[in-house]
């Protein structure tokens, strides 16, 4: 009750406060209006008579109770739809947090509806409560549960101790619903868009995902550590915000489709921070996963550590075109990897200590690296140090360009043909290789043929002795 009361008398000292700011400045705005009109026909020399000075004083008088009336009704207005807002946001809240699946779903397109109806930061509320839903922890083998609890019996310590887990019903439904609500609303053809807010959806899990042609232009997108389930798909989106993350997502069942996608912005931001970009660094892909003609772009664009396992990993013609491309430490593993086509013109490019272990890797047609143009410094460093090869790989009509690609270290074993390379970089050294077994060069029947800017010298590169 004493809070209340304090929280009314600060609300009556912000309008005080506020009426007078406005008498003041309809009073500066009377007088400085009557010294223009002085100023442009003239001062009399005569002293104005009582009739006149009280016309004037009149006149004043009404325009400063216009503004302070203007200002009480604003005033009031805003506190009515704080109000307003603040019994919808807490009745759909609730009905979020009901026991019944059809109160809670209910309870999501209420909150969509009030997300619509205001904006800026009430906007932002409602979204962070659908959102904070998804993290909820959730089992998905218990999604479609019509049980309200379950009971089990651990031994804790040489006790026998009973554990009950309270379940939300059918939360599979619930679940879906919102993750429809927010497709439709990042839609870029949506009636009321919500793309230019934040998304945190952390650790949120998501089964058959649908977000093709969304658009996340929020300042902050995160799908760190959240996981995918079923067929996933982000086929045309756009994530035109400076800041994206999927660190350690994980993606099986899948398959997981990002084909045509966008990824960053070329927005110059006045304070770039630590970790503004795309990242997917830890992200683990144990299904088929395609980026095919997706494009990135930014500061950086990391696939650092990602782990793909899928039958099937593609990257053909996809752009890359970030300031940093990385791919390392990555482990790309599986049936079939794909760069077929692609184009790597980042000025800076990694693949160090990457394991190429799937069983036909292709990096066909693929142009990595770019030479200095006119608006573009080119790529200054293309690293493979400690990168390994193994099984079927091919750089046929491959281009590797730039001013330095290093292979140093790498560990060549399997069949690996560069047959067809375009070696144009300044300098592309394969020093101290782990292991050189299996691979083929345009030159290998006539080494003297081999291009001056490839090391080492003498030609083929000897493993270091044990």
């Amino acid at each position: 009750m004493r809070w209340r009361r304090l929280g009314d008398r600060l609300h009556r000292a912000a309008l005080l406060l506020a009426v007078l700011v406005a008498v003041v400045c309809g009073l500066g705005i009377a007088a400085l209006t009557w010294w223009l009109l002085w100023l442009a026909f003239g001062a009399k020399a005569e002293t104005p008579n009582q009739l006149d000075l009280t016309k004037i004083a009149l006149a004043v008088a009404a325009g400063v109770g216009a503004v302070v009336a203007l200002v009480v009704a604003y005033r009031r207005q805003r506190d009515l739809e704080r109000g307003r807002f603040a019994d919808l946001f807490g009745s759909a809240s609730r009905q979020l947090g009901d026991g019944d699946v059809a109160v809670r779903i209910a309870g999501v397109y209420a909150m969509a509806g009030l997300a619509d109806e205001f904006r800026t930061a009430r906007r932002q509320q409602c979204i962070d409560v659908l959102c904070g839903y998804l993290r909820l922890p959730y089992d998905p083998v218990a999604g479609a549960n019509h049980l309200v609890s379950q009971a089990e019996t651990v031994d804790d310590s040489g006790l026998k101790v009973e554990r009950v887990y309270q379940f939300r019903q059918n939360d599979r439904e619930v679940r879906r619903t919102i993750v429809k609500v927010i497709a439709d609303h990042l839609n870029r053809s949506a009636d009321i868009s919500w793309s230019y807010y934040d998304f945190n959806l952390n650790n949120a899990v998501f089964e058959r995902a649908d977000f093709r042609s969304a658009v996340f232009a929020g300042k902050h997108t995160s799908f760190a550590r959240a996981v995918f389930i079923g067929r996933t798909t982000f086929e045309h989106a756009i994530f035109a915000g400076p800041h994206l993350t999927f660190r350690e997502a994980r993606f099986e069942g899948g398959p997981a489709l990002f084909d045509h996608a966008l990824f960053g912005s070329t927005r110059v931001e006045k304070v770039e921070r630590i970790g503004y970009g795309t990242t997917f660094d830890g992200a683990h892909f144990d299904c088929s996963v395609s980026f095919e003609q997706a494009t990135f772009v930014g500061p950086r664009t990391t696939f650092i550590e990602t782990r793909c396992t899928g039958a099937r990993t593609s990257f053909q013609d996809t752009s890359f075109q970030a300031d940093l491309t990385s791919f390392e430490r990555a482990t790309l593993d599986g049936q079939h990897l794909a760069f077929t086509g692609a184009d790597i013109s980042s000025p800076r490019i990694t693949f160090a200590g990457t394991q190429f272990e799937a069983g036909t890797v292709a990096f066909d047609e693929t142009k990595i690296g770019s030479q200095p143009r006119m608006r573009s410094r080119g790529t200054r460093e293309t690293d493979f140090r400690g990168a390994e090869f193994h099984g079927t790989v091919s750089f046929a009509g491959t281009t590797l360009a730039g001013r330095s690609v290093d292979f140093t270290e790498a560990d060549f074993f399997g069949d690996i043909t560069f047959v067809g390379t375009r070696f144009t970089a300044a300098e592309i050294t394969f020093d101290r290789p782990k292991a050189w077994v299996g691979t083929h060069f345009d030159w290998d029947d006539i080494p003297t043929r081999k291009p001056a800017n490839i090391k080492p010298n003498p030609w083929p590169p000897e493993p270091p002795d044990d």
